[in-house]
């Protein structure tokens, strides 16, 4: 299948490498920079791919067209695509461009939603000292982390953890496992999705950091059209 993938860093990457074994990556989103220089106030030499998000820098040698993050758009998105797919994305993929996909826009998300929404959910994990985490794959919709359940599974905390840790060891792996198997049920045709239960939800904010950015939110609707629905799945219109 054709995918097209917007993420950062090396867990955008590990899941393109894995996918790429049986499938095509069309396109990516990805930082213009890696986010720890991307951060900082001083101007960043974008010449020196060293500097570049990781997702972009693999990219780059194999001929894949990438587009900065924050610019992602319908038009970015090539015909033949098949899978939106948010790996490790922190801007959000509108209604509109989701909509290029032809069979489902999808993304994975570090927390057994729909506990824990939002950005830092490791780290609220580690916080209220959750025993028990997991990771949940889920269809992309107008509600940020509200989509419907398409994999989840769960992991015990191992004692002493720290946000990095568990994500690193444990909840970046299981990731990867979870997205090749959904990727996997919709090529052979295989469609889950489970509503998320409102009543359990928890959205927790971001820690220390800028919130998530809705670009096709800037773009007014024209008058007449009709109005988004944050509790329905939007993709191709439904």
């Amino acid at each position: 299948m054709n995918i097209y993938l917007s993420g950062q860093g090396a867990f955008a990457v590990a899941v393109a490498e894995a996918l790429t074994e049986e499938h095509t990556i069309v396109g990516v989103a990805a930082p213009r920079q890696r986010r720890r220089l991307g951060s900082g106030h001083g101007a960043v030499d974008d010449s020196n791919p060293m500097t570049w998000d990781r997702l972009r820098s693999w990219a780059f040698p194999q001929g894949i067209s990438w587009t900065s993050a924050p610019d992602l758009r319908a038009h970015h998105v090539p015909d033949n695509t098949d899978v939106i797919l948010a790996a490790h994305s922190h801007a959000f993929i509108g209604r509109k461009t989701r909509a290029r996909a032809r069979m489902a826009a999808i993304g994975y998300h570090p927390s057994l939603l729909p506990l824990h929404r939002g950005r830092d959910a490791i780290r609220w994990t580690i916080r209220d000292g959750d025993r028990v985490t997991g990771g949940s794959v889920y269809h992309l919709t107008e509600r940020t982390d509200g989509g419907p359940i398409a994999a989840q599974e769960h992991l015990l905390v191992p004692p002493g953890s720290t946000a990095d840790s568990l994500w690193r060891e444990h909840l970046a792996p299981l990731g990867v496992r979870l997205v090749l198997r959904v990727v996997e049920d919709l090529a052979r045709g295989i469609r889950i999705e489970v509503e998320q239960d409102e009543s359990l939800a928890r959205w927790e904010p971001a820690m220390g950091v800028a919130p998530l950015f809705k670009p096709e939110l800037i773009e007014l609707p024209v008058p007449g059209s009709a109005a988004v629905r944050g509790d329905r799945w939007a993709l191709n219109g439904f």
